[in-house]
């Protein structure tokens, strides 16, 4: 039977019992109960027709049909004659003994039906048969019998399923590398941006190793009892030691293995508690025999140094958003149950899709089968993912909102800038297409196509970058005479590449080859809050200057490029406001340059 069915009969049936046990043991409705004197007066006035005696208890019936009680007082004798002499027909009955248990059970019964009714739902609740069960550790054993999956459904990250794939050997056939002397790492530590696939390569694990694997989150150790947290790691590891050989995940370790001593509680917090005691379980006295460890997380900066080094996490798995052979791969697993119309390439859409991850890329192809739904096709088509692409990277289309006229000319110009700009320096990636129908919180948006995944770009690429920005705002001064706040999130960009120039790729020669970004992302407190800094005054200021000079640079040439060519950004202007939105092939027939040089997104607003 089911725990909640079975709860609910048990309480029905305490409910039920209860019920009857106090109907058998309350008094009659119809019965009345007088003080002897009026039964008395009643007698006398012979409105008594017949009475029982029991003791000193006595149940009479007027002629009315009325039935009443009364207790007899110990010394009054005459009860009976008077009866006799009044004419109340009468008998005598044994006295009902109550004995002392069921005096007892009466008075104290509601008492103990509610305190059993309270143990049995904490016994329950807690999932054990302790009553104080709060120590249990709270993970899931897979079970054997649900779908698994298995690394053929894992793609995309094909070098680290190539440094798992050992683990499960080793869980298969253990001799093939003890016999070398070789042991397998304790721990394997999967480490990589959010929606990489670190979840689901766990999950792979599990079913190809076929073996027991338990899983929990690592904000499932610390709750609000004290010692709660180190409990549930030793029943958690004692579980896994029970089923050897076993696999134990731990999802979000970061939030039980930080750094000891960055918090505000000291030695007796709660949750560096817990993590003293994961450090001893993955490698104290007793071992671990047949126990793996695999957790995963998205900040390997702030865990504690104990817990990542050799012998409790000896492997860190890096796990990394898919190239663009790997989207291709993630995109054919996840459209395999959609009915796909014959101009689907799978490809396009893979180069289209630059820094998207496999959970991205899974929401992509959902989307862009909604989009079809919605429309009532048969088969989605490319533009149901050239829409679900638009709308994941940039927001929906908001055709309802209320634009002027003279700010969709200055939208359309800003974005004529960016598509411009873009087409004439061979640095920057191509126009794919532009638009001036709003979109999330941007007017308009120039989006640009890679025709390569890129992992390090040169000065000179990233100077091209910085003028292609730039080139939206310097067509409103240019055009306008004036500047507008649509600009904002380009200056925001440009201001933060330029910045790594000087700071942390050393392309200032003002500044020179030096890495000065030391404490300029976010603080981890108690870590980072009280480290000095290694910059200077003097430093910072130089800093600034050469950010704000190849900011302005860039600036300067997007404006001297847009006057040289300002005939042509007004026609480009023009077919823009005309059509909404135009493919980049057409910016570079305006422009007279051949389509095949730059072919085929990243954005620019």
């Amino acid at each position: 039977m089911p725990p909640q069915v079975r709860n609910l009969v048990v309480l029905a049936a305490v409910i039920f019992g209860t019920i009857l046990l106090y109907a058998s043991l309350a008094p009659n409705p119809n019965q009345k109960d007088i003080p002897f004197s009026s039964f008395l007066n009643l007698v006398e006035t012979g409105q008594v027709s017949d009475a029982v005696i029991q003791g000193t208890r006595v149940r009479g019936r007027a002629h009315s049909g009325e039935i009443f009680t009364t207790n007899v007082p110990r010394y009054f004798s005459n009860l009976i004659p008077l009866l006799f002499e009044k004419g109340v027909n009468f008998r005598v009955e044994p006295q009902e003994q109550q004995g002392l248990f069921f005096a007892i059970l009466s008075s104290w019964l509601p008492i103990i039906l509610i305190i059993a009714v309270w143990v049995f739902f904490m016994r329950q609740m807690q999932g054990g048969n302790k009553m104080m069960g709060f120590g249990k550790s709270k993970a899931k054993m897979l079970d054997p019998d649900s779908p698994q999956v298995n690394f053929s459904d894992v793609a995309g990250i094909e070098e680290a399923k190539a440094e798992l794939d050992e683990i499960v050997e080793f869980l298969k056939d253990p001799s093939k590398f003890d016999k070398l002397g070789g042991k397998i790492p304790m721990g394997v530590l999967l480490v990589g941006e959010p929606g990489t696939g670190k979840t689901l390569l766990a999950k792979a694990i599990a079913g190809e190793a076929g073996t027991s694997f338990l899983s929990i989150s690592g904000s499932d150790f610390v709750e609000m009892f004290v010692g709660v947290g180190a409990s549930r790691v030793r029943d958690l590891f004692a579980q896994a030691r029970a089923n050897a050989p076993c696999i134990i995940f731990i999802d979000e370790i970061d939030a039980v293995g930080r750094h000891r001593g960055a918090g505000l509680g000291g030695g007796n917090d709660e949750r560096e508690q817990t993590l003293n005691q994961l450090l001893v379980e993955m490698d104290g006295f007793d071992g671990n025999q047949g126990v793996i460890v695999v957790a995963a997380t998205n900040r390997p900066d702030v865990l504690d140094s104990a817990l990542t080094r050799p012998g409790r996490f000896d492997r860190q798995v890096h796990v990394p958003k898919p190239d663009m052979g790997g989207r291709l791969s993630i995109l054919k697993v996840h459209t395999k149950k959609l009915q796909l119309a014959a101009d689907v390439d799978l490809s396009v859409i893979s180069r289209a899709t630059p820094g998207f991850t496999g959970a991205d890329l899974a929401n992509l192809c959902n989307e862009s089968a909604l989009n079809a739904a919605r429309q009532n096709k048969e088969k989605v088509e490319m533009a149901d993912f050239e829409e679900a692409r638009d709308k994941v990277m940039m927001g929906k289309e908001r055709r309802s909102m209320i634009i002027s006229e003279e700010e969709k000319k200055t939208t359309a110009y800003h974005e004529a800038g960016h598509a411009m700009v873009a087409a004439m320096i061979d640095e920057v990636d191509p126009v794919h297409k532009v638009t001036i129908i709003p979109r999330g919180r941007a007017l308009g948006l120039t989006m640009l196509l890679p025709v390569e995944d890129r992992n390090s770009y040169s000065e000179k690429d990233l100077t091209g970058m910085l003028t292609m920005m730039m080139g939206g705002r310097a067509a409103e001064e240019l055009i306008f005479n004036h500047f507008t706040t649509g600009a904002s999130n380009d200056l925001e960009r440009a201001t933060q590449i330029a910045h790594k120039m000087v700071c942390n790729w050393g392309m200032s020669p003002a500044v020179g080859p030096i890495y000065l970004s030391a404490g300029s992302g976010e603080p981890f407190l108690g870590r980072d809050v009280m480290r000095r800094r290694r910059v200077g005054q003097k430093a910072h200021r130089e800093m600034d200057r050469e950010v704000s000079r190849i900011v302005n640079e860039a600036y300067g040439r997007a404006m001297q490029m847009l006057k040289d060519n300002i005939e042509i950004l007004h026609r480009v202007t023009q077919v823009l406001i005309e059509k909404e939105t135009i493919e980049g092939a057409m910016i570079l027939e305006i422009l007279g340059k051949p389509t095949s040089t730059k072919e085929m997104p990243a954005n620019a607003e």
